[in-house]
């Protein structure tokens, strides 16, 4: 990659399209150094009850011998405070260092105890010193200005008492919580989270304490790659000659197994492209030990990564028209052989390698896959040589008889582009340099009405592409035309071709595509996979996803479903936001949310919230059709919207109870009508 690149004064590329990592300031969490030029550092939390001094013992431990860097307890009351000094005392009795981080919620005379006892404290603005009542109200400018202020004197003794003990401070803002009088002024918003977080940047600053960690979480992976855009964008603002703060990043309530995964991946990776997070947390609803492996895989994509990008010499037109907001890429609806682009759903292909690999029973696996997921394959891409010719004529023989709305595209060289147009829907012609532009002039009497043609870039070391011959190209022949790029760099390359097509004012659809074959477990592809495809489609980058490489048909087609549901494009399953349980939890979160599942998970485009406490449950429900919240042992709340409907219903009780409330919304479908 080109490596002469000038930086800026904070050692960033003048450029959105090169990777290369921000140097930020350094924060020390006890032993721990997070920012400047120090690794990612991997953290979790625990979800024992703080005051069971042993069962949280043993979890840190457990938590650390499996690489976690930083541990956060929960603290939500004086008494739970005090038991930090106990579990500190007991980890040095095991030999156990590792920092911990207090939790605080609600409670300013708890986080002033913590202090005393650990190495750094979080607390939410939406809820340490603001009033939560979910008042609707006018505010005036003095009146908002006093509660500001009320706010600010609340807080400022934990400023003072943190600098005085040289211990450090995530200012944690979740979409969840914000406080009345932030959702009032700005709606629940990226701009709203910012806002929350930067008042009580104000307190630490006017106190000379800047030993501050941000963070700006949402279970919406789109809601907090923007916020966190723009919360950086703000800090650069407010001192454009010094390092921002370090960033805390995740996706809160991402939930468990594959989904939550995949949730994980695309906010936290999306991020990580950036160069937005010194340290991550991966907030699954299992055994917190199970995120720090894939917590380590996020951060080994980007350790050490060199800076580079896709090499182009137009670098001053943006990619999309404001990063701190989704909007879709605006592109033609191809109609031909499916819908694709515009407002359509982004589409989902198959890469299935080179047609002689194809086993006997590929159609029937398709079929499979497809009745075990209940999804469907829209398009398959296969590679062709000649010897393959007579292979793909069945494959479109056979596909017409068991798959009519399935589309075929073949991956050729340039010579088959005539005999591959008469039985495929869409040619697909790789370019590796600027010569090869000539095959273009050399297939295109070969185009014939109603086919597509996709020009798939191979980006290499030094490779500069000028796509101005698409123009005429686009201008002069029948062709639907689309494009893709292979690169080393697949979201900064993809970016920068999203860039030149929008100088030329073009707007052909973009195929992202993830087929590499290197020998990876499936978690590891499933984290690459997630992040590369994921962040693009944050971006309203991608009319199509093509996935490979993963080890059946079921596993591609759940594996982009699942990426595309994680970024918000398309729906094909209940969404389930569930919290990563903590000692504030009142019920086993994970056996209630699989309990819930159970009777749920076939209620496609539905999105219920299970949440342990009352901290983010409230607020995560305006993200939710529906919502589970413990509200005290044994008794759950049911809600609409953010709205509470039914309260303190028995555990055993609550998974029925809530089926039945989604019945008398209307929104129940049986099973045996769904899909």
């Amino acid at each position: 990659m080109n490596r002469d690149l000038s930086l800026n004064n904070k050692g960033l590329i003048n450029s959105e399209f090169f990777y290369q990592r921000e140097i930020t300031r350094e924060v020390s969490v006890g032993d721990c150094v997070v920012g400047g030029l120090n690794p990612i550092r991997i953290q979790s939390m625990t979800t024992t009850v703080t005051q069971d001094i042993q069962g949280t013992t043993n979890q840190v431990e457990r938590l650390v011998e499996a690489g976690c860097e930083i541990v956060r307890v929960t603290a939500p009351s004086l008494r739970d405070a005090e038991a930090l000094f106990e579990i500190r005392r007991e980890l040095k009795k095991r030999r156990v260092n590792v920092p911990l981080v207090a939790d605080i919620h609600f409670t300013p005379n708890a986080a002033l105890k913590a202090a005393e006892a650990v190495e750094k404290v979080r607390v939410n603005p939406g809820n340490y010193a603001d009033k939560k009542r979910f008042e609707v109200r006018e505010y005036t400018e003095t009146a908002y200005l006093e509660e500001l202020e009320r706010a600010a004197e609340r807080f400022r003794p934990l400023v003072i008492r943190l600098k005085a003990l040289g211990r450090a401070l995530r200012i944690g803002t979740n979409h969840g919580s914000l406080s009345d009088r932030i959702l009032n002024r700005f709606g629940d918003t990226p701009l709203g989270m910012v806002k929350s977080a930067l008042e009580f940047l104000d307190v630490c600053e006017s106190e000379s304490f800047y030993s501050v960690i941000f963070s700006m979480k949402a279970s919406n992976p789109q809601v907090a790659v923007h916020a966190y855009r723009l919360l950086a964008k703000h800090l650069s603002e407010r001192e454009p000659e010094k390092p921002r703060y370090p960033f805390h990043v995740g996706v809160t309530e991402a939930g468990g197994g594959t989904e939550g995964r995949v949730k994980s991946s695309i906010g936290i990776g999306a991020l990580l492209e950036d160069s937005l997070g010194e340290t991550i947390r991966v907030s699954l609803t299992e055994d917190p030990v199970r995120e720090i492996p894939v917590a380590q895989t996020l951060a080994r994509r980007f350790e050490g990564r060199a800076a580079g990008g896709f090499k182009h010499s137009l670098t001053s037109v943006s990619y999309v028209d404001d990063r701190h907001r989704y909007k879709r890429r605006p592109t033609l609806v191809h109609t031909k052989p499916l819908k694709l682009g515009g407002s359509e759903d982004v589409r989902v292909e198959l890469c299935v390698g080179h047609i002689s690999n194809l086993p006997s029973t590929f159609l029937e696996d398709i079929q499979n896959a497809e009745a075990a997921t209940e999804l469907h394959v829209e398009s398959l891409l296969v590679d062709v040589d000649r010897e393959g010719v007579p292979a793909l004529c069945d494959l479109r023989k056979s596909l017409a008889r068991e798959f009519s709305g399935i589309a075929l595209a073949a991956r050729v060289e340039s010579g088959l582009v005539k005999t591959v147009l008469e039985v495929s829907d869409r040619v697909v012609i790789q370019v590796f340099s600027a010569d090869d532009f000539n095959l273009i002039d050399q297939i295109k009497n070969f185009l014939i009405d109603g086919k597509c043609l996709e020009i798939e870039l191979i980006h290499r070391e030094g490779e500069l592409f000028d796509l101005g011959f698409l123009k005429s190209l686009n201008e002069k022949y029948h062709a639907q035309i689309m494009i893709s790029i292979s690169s080393d760099f697949p979201v900064q390359a993809t970016r920068m071709l999203s860039s030149c097509l929008k100088s030329l004012g073009l707007f052909l659809p973009i195929i992202l595509r993830q087929d590499s074959e290197t020998p990876e477990s499936f978690e590891s592809r499933l984290i690459s996979t997630s992040s590369n495809l994921g962040s693009l489609l944050c971006d309203g980058i991608g009319d199509c996803i093509s996935v490979g490489g993963f080890s059946t048909p079921e596993e591609n087609i759940g594996v982009a479903y699942r990426v595309l549901q994680g970024a918000r494009r398309r729906t094909s399953w209940t969404e389930f936001i569930s919290c990563p349980s903590c000692g504030r939890t009142l019920f086993d979160l994970e056996e209630v949310t699989e309990r819930v599942r159970e009777k749920t998970s076939h209620l496609s485009g539905l999105k219920i919230a299970i949440m342990g406490c009352v901290v983010n449950g409230p607020g995560e429900m305006a993200d939710a059709d529906f919502g589970y919240v413990g509200s005290g042992f044994g008794k759950v709340n049911l809600y609409v919207g953010q709205n509470c409907v039914i309260r303190n219903i028995p555990e055993l009780e609550a998974p029925d109870r809530l089926v039945d409330l989604i019945k008398e919304r209307g929104r129940w479908i049986d099973a045996s009508q769904d899909g």
